[in-house]
């Protein structure tokens, strides 16, 4: 029993990493030489004789498209500049959260500056932020114009540049606005 789950894992393992070689299905391939030059669709075997010729292996690069698509280069050198392109990757993709602050309707001045600060650091991170004003019984049939002007007491007291991405909006909680940096100014 145990034979069955590792053979399975082995082709799990093979189905997620490039085919190379003899491990290629497909009968013809799109072929690209080790200098990058299109020599176009081959059989199989012509490929591969192709590439063992120069002492290289044949790569499938692109196993879904119609044929399928090999370059003929080392794996090991393959295999080096994939990690190269998901490492820059990793580093070019910033994680970015929304943050959240939530006032009331009788929130004194000194908390909404503190409230304020916190939300220029996160904008100066590159966060997003969303402002909510929490209402409770009646209060959550107050004039809207007086309620929004209520969230913008915070949004002016913040330090950094920022523009509004999502406009006000009637939350369960209260009207609630989201920002974000704004890199132009």
């Amino acid at each position: 029993m145990a034979e069955k789950g590792d053979n399975l894992l082995f082709h799990i393992a093979i189905h997620l990493r490039e085919r190379i070689n003899n491990q290629i299905r497909a009968s013809e391939l799109r072929v690209i030489s080790s200098t990058g030059e299109n020599i176009g669709v081959l059989p199989f075997k012509d490929a591969l004789a192709l590439a063992q010729g120069e002492n290289l292996d044949l790569i499938e690069i692109s196993p879904n498209a119609v044929p399928p698509i090999a370059k003929i280069m080392d794996f090991g050198k393959y295999q080096y500049e994939q990690n190269k392109k998901q490492k820059k990757a990793k580093l070019g993709a910033k994680a970015s959260e929304t943050k959240s602050i939530q006032i009331k309707i009788a929130t004194g001045d000194n908390d909404l500056a503190l409230k304020a600060r916190k939300a220029s650091e996160w904008l100066k991170e590159g966060h997003r932020i969303k402002v909510e004003l929490f209402l409770s019984g009646r209060a959550k049939y107050m004039d809207e114009k007086f309620l929004k002007e209520r969230l913008d007491r915070v949004l002016h007291l913040i330090t950094e540049n920022y523009k509004v991405a999502e406009n006000y909006k009637k939350g369960p909680k209260g009207p609630t606005i989201t920002i974000e940096r704004d890199s132009k100014k």
